[in-house]
């Protein structure tokens, strides 16, 4: 059985929970302290659909000085998550610009994204509107989920579903062996 592999780019403002979100998804603990990170990488083989996937997962700096890195890893990157903290608004604005970034670089119109609204167990904290990130959903053609990489609520759904867009797109090619008859 062979397994395929994908490149995922966890994307967003810093603060939002790129980390924390990555983290609990590879490793199943809740990084509560906030270290900016500059760029981690972290591989996780799952099984999506019956199938087994090598997940290689780049979590990027959330800071502008790095975005000179951004366009290497666009260019690599098979499906991006792009996350927004539903606690600090401004953080879903800058992914019109990370959205607009990728298929820029990617030179296409349609990129596996999923849209991630994060720390939906803080809801008394609320500052951006549910509303606000099913409208970025629609706008993008991505799907969008609610998470807590605290309680990890939707954390496994986001990989998974962005694994399926990625299959989607880029089925396996059949490699069944064509024998030939030579006369």
């Amino acid at each position: 059985m062979t397994v395929r592999e994908y490149k995922l780019v966890v994307l967003g403002s810093g603060g939002v929970g790129k980390s924390a979100l990555t983290v609990q998804f590879v490793q199943s603990v809740f990084v509560d302290r906030y270290d900016p990170t500059i760029e981690d990488s972290y591989r996780k083989q799952v099984e999506v659909d019956k199938q087994q996937c090598m997940l290689e997962i780049l979590d990027t700096a959330g800071t502008e000085q790095f975005t000179a890195m951004r366009d290497l890893y666009m260019k690599t990157g098979q499906g991006f998550i792009l996350v927004f903290s539903i606690i600090a608004p401004g953080t879903d604005d800058d992914l019109i610009g990370l959205q607009a970034q990728i298929l820029r670089v990617k030179d296409t119109d349609r990129v596996p994204i999923v849209l991630v609204g994060n720390k939906c167990d803080l809801e008394e904290d609320r500052r951006v509107p549910r509303g606000r990130g099913e409208s970025l959903s629609q706008r993008f053609g991505a799907p969008y989920y609610e998470t807590s990489a605290r309680t990890r609520i939707n954390v496994d759904e986001v990989f998974h579903n962005l694994v399926r867009q990625i299959n989607r797109q880029h089925p396996v090619q059949d490699k069944k062996k064509i024998k030939c008859k030579i006369l």
